[in-house]
């Protein structure tokens, strides 16, 4: 792991970008000198470690005491997608602007970024663990379908924050019943592209004994604040 830049935050927190080989990636972390746990955050279907709403998400994380960190995994963000990712990506468009139906292009797409993407994750997990500032234990927030399968294949996830509304193909449906850790469950109630009975049938497939859902009225970008508040909590509890 390569650090190539370090900003110092005016909400007590230290910013650095990171190149691990190929994987460019992002780590916040508190300006504590006790080692902290970790929460690896990833933000729905392959949008860019710079978005907006997770950087904000995590800023205000790794405040609460947490190092945080994200990677643009392969074929996430800027890193060059496969040719078949570029077509299902091209037919998702055309059957959106069609109104056709889209799951088997979800299937597709999302299936093949989920593939790449774990492998990375837990390469980028093995060296971030590396590092003197975090302690673990290790947490998950963001993105579903990746979150199922780091839960069931990655033993030092200790705890799980989901947001519902991102694709999760048939295979991450069948790995839920496998996924034992304490759970935070986030549903967008009127979410426009996750329908709600499928969001429901996935949260009562989840194996852990230890999960709650929070639904909230609104659409796909509209996630209270105090959600992240509350995410904060939840990770109080399972990790420190």
């Amino acid at each position: 792991m390569r650090f190539t830049s370090e900003q110092r935050l005016d909400d007590g927190v230290v910013e650095r970008e990171f190149t691990l080989g190929e994987i460019p990636g992002t780590l916040w972390t508190p300006e504590s000198a006790a080692p902290v746990p970790l929460i690896l955050m990833a933000h729905n279907n392959g949008l860019p470690k710079g978005a907006a709403r997770l950087v904000a998400r995590a800023r205000h994380t790794a405040a609460a005491g947490y190092a945080v960190a994200t990677i643009d995994a392969a074929g996430c963000g800027d890193r060059p997608r496969s040719a078949a990712d570029e077509q299902a990506r091209a037919d998702l468009r055309r059957a959106m602007q069609a109104s056709e139906p889209v799951d088997e292009i979800f299937e597709s797409l999302v299936g093949s970024l989920v593939e790449k993407a774990v492998p990375e994750w837990r390469t980028t997990l093995d060296a971030l663990l590396a590092l003197p500032e975090i302690g673990g234990p290790v947490g998950y927030s963001g993105w579903t379908a990746v979150g199922i399968r780091l839960a069931v294949v990655e033993p030092r996830i200790a705890a799980a924050g989901f947001f519902a509304g991102g694709y999760v193909p048939r295979a991450q449906r069948e790995e839920a019943r496998q996924v034992g850790v304490p759970l935070l469950f986030l549903l967008q109630w009127d979410d426009e592209g996750n329908p709600r009975q499928r969001s429901l049938d996935l949260f009562d497939a989840f194996g852990t004994t230890e999960k709650t859902l929070h639904a909230n009225l609104g659409g796909h970008t509209g996630t209270p604040w105090f959600e992240v508040e509350d995410g904060n909590r939840f990770y109080d509890r399972h990790l420190k």
